[in-house]
């Protein structure tokens, strides 16, 4: 489910209908992929690629990144139950740390948000923000495994950039038919908007929907959640969006044929969805562990039991068939033999096995429930001995052992990454630590310091100071901001950042003496006047701080907003007059809206 919110994705068009005015020829030399041969085909290349690398630079912008939660959250707001977003959040973790996946180099490290939407939905922004609406959350009852595999969904779009090709293409292939019918005249302008919205959604859209379930099952899997949870998330996707969703856009009739809607949808059908994501739960186990009609859960063509309905309000059965199976999966493919499974009696008398976990709860309490913890037992016996000659196991062990080696090529091209991308790698760091976000700012600076071409280890490591610093640990701060100074003792940044870490603590003294140095190394650095401005004006030392504001305003000018009135007044007089007039206009502009606002109200 990719959404491009709507103040996003037009600040997007700009840029690209900007840079895709000009159409230059294609290099012979240059390589292209299926999709850029057929966009060279219709003329329009130059398009798709300053397109794709608009949207690719936007998602490597942490400034971008945060603005996208903040844009989220200003027009969906908060989700105010603290148990949603504590579900949430023990999702997002567990499969940001500890499902299998690599980053791109120009891709940024997975944030999230739960709003207050009650649109059921979840959107992965070309800047790696996942949102998730408060009703999806709660359409899925907060089960754990289904919001992984919707989740994960999301983290796959955000992994492969879909957002930025998708939209790359879409732009490209709009503006092709547009120049075809142009020169054809074969029809008017609605039915060709018509038709490029279909193909977009059917050609572009659709396939990597298939891609994400895919690459999500993969992710929240090797996570160590219930292999069932994306069949199991759609079969619950499709009661909520038949029977209970509020917004009749999201509405989908129990009769198939009547779901005309599917036809034209960018997502592939639910129940179509639910199958793709069941067959992948089977091919998890080996092939063993299949569910028919929804409810009865097969090893090996032999029945071991049927489920029944258990939730409260609606049908649940689908769900607790594909969490029984999907444990099976899980152990099958966890457990080269039987040992693993830990056959056993429990309280009861019955026969019961594996690690009582929440993976394994729906499967043990139908064991208990249908008293079939033998027939279990003596059905995977007859599995593992049947296995050898089918070759099951074998086959997707070496599909499994083909993914990893395409991950460990990525993680081999990222660390041999070029100064320029190391150095932005360094510049988002440093921003997560402008915005308060320490634990952001140090995983940043892990992938840096795993690069084989770092320029400059001194300013790395005065940057992991800083972000040890936000985070809350000083000591280890300030050790990382020594070792940076003697690292390198000539890059002003090193003691810009040992400074600001001074601050922080409240040590304005040693704070001070940094910048001194910093400006003996760099006189030319606003960073160094600014923030020996800022805190000569906290120690109640007008004089030096007007000082420093004063040199600040030398070097950039246009800067004027980070010099309080107090002392821009007296710098540059005419920008103080421009900026009160603007924020008296702008108070004139709000009051009057608010009166107008009340009028209304009291008119009423």
């Amino acid at each position: 489910m990719i959404i491009l919110q709507r103040k996003i994705l037009n600040t997007i068009m700009a840029g690209c209908v900007g840079l895709s005015a000009a159409m230059l020829p294609l290099s012979k030399a240059e390589a292209v992929d299926g999709w850029g041969a057929a966009a060279q085909a219709l003329g329009v290349y130059a398009a798709y690629k300053s397109s794709l690398a608009s949207i690719l630079a936007l998602g490597n912008d942490v400034n971008a990144q945060v603005q996208s939660r903040a844009q989220d959250i200003k027009q969906n707001g908060l989700d105010p139950n603290p148990n949603d977003v504590r579900v949430v959040d023990e999702v997002m973790q567990q499969l940001v740390f500890h499902g299998d996946y690599v980053l791109k180099n120009n891709s940024l490290p997975f944030i999230w948000a739960v709003n207050d939407s009650k649109d059921f939905n979840a959107a992965c922004y070309p800047t790696n923000y996942i949102s998730i609406n408060r009703a999806l959350v709660r359409g899925l009852n907060l089960d754990q495994d289904e919001l992984a595999a919707v989740l994960a969904h999301e983290m796959t779009h955000g992994l492969e950039q879909h957002s930025a090709s998708n939209y790359a293409k879409a732009v490209a292939q709009y503006m092709g038919m547009s120049f075809l019918n142009m020169d054809t005249n074969s029809m008017d302008w609605n039915k060709l908007n018509g038709l490029a919205n279909y193909s977009i959604a059917k050609n572009i859209t659709l396939p990597t929907e298939y891609e994400a379930d895919a690459g999500g099952f993969y992710i929240m899997t090797s996570a160590g959640f219930n292999p069932g949870g994306g069949a199991a998330a759609m079969a619950r996707m499709a009661y909520y969006l038949t029977y209970e969703t509020q917004n009749f856009l999201e509405h989908q009739s129990p009769n198939a044929e009547e779901n005309e809607r599917e036809h034209y949808s960018d997502h592939p059908e639910t129940k179509l969805r639910e199958e793709r994501l069941a067959k992948m739960m089977t091919e998890y186990g080996f092939g063993h562990v299949t569910v028919q009609n929804q409810q009865d859960i097969y090893i090996d063509g032999e029945k071991l039991l049927s489920v029944e309905w258990t939730g409260e309000g609606y049908d649940n059965k689908a769900e607790n068939a594909y969490y029984v199976a999907g444990a099976i999966a899980k152990a099958f493919h966890d457990y080269n033999n039987i040992t693993g499974w830990d056959f056993r009696k429990d309280s009861t008398g019955k026969v019961t096995c594996l690690p009582e976990t929440r993976v394994n709860k729906t499967l043990q309490e139908f064991l208990r429930l249908r008293n079939a913890g033998e027939t279990l037992q003596q059905l995977v016996t007859k599995a593992y001995a049947a296995e050898q000659a089918a070759g099951t196991r074998q086959k997707y062990r070496e599909a499994e052992e083909k993914r990893w080696q395409e991950m460990q090529k990525l993680r081999a091209a990222n660390l041999q990454a070029d100064v320029k991308t190391v150095k932005k790698l360094r510049e988002n760091a440093d921003a997560y630590s402008d915005y308060a976000l320490g634990d952001k700012a140090l995983e940043q600076m892990q992938r840096v310091f795993a690069c084989q071409n770092m320029d400059d280890l001194g300013e790395s490591l005065a940057i992991n100071a800083r972000a040890l610093a936000v985070k809350g640990d000083f000591a280890a701060a300030l050790a990382e901001a020594d070792k940076a100074v003697s690292t390198n003792p000539q890059n002003v940044y090193t003691f810009l950042n040992r400074s600001d870490i001074y601050h922080m603590q409240g040590n304005t003294t040693a704070a001070l003496a940094d910048l001194s140095k910093a400006k003996e190394i760099d006189k030319s650095n606003i960073y160094v006047y600014l923030l020996s401005a800022q805190i000569y004006d906290e120690l109640g030392n007008k004089e030096q701080a007007k000082e420093n504001y004063r040199e600040f305003y030398k070097l950039r000018s246009k800067a004027y907003r980070n010099i309080p009135e107090e002392y821009l007044q007296e710098i540059a007089p005419k920008e103080y007059k421009e900026l009160t007039k603007a924020k008296a206009e702008a108070r004139e502009k709000y009051e009057k809206e608010w009166r107008k606002q009340k009028a209304d109200k009291d008119s009423k």
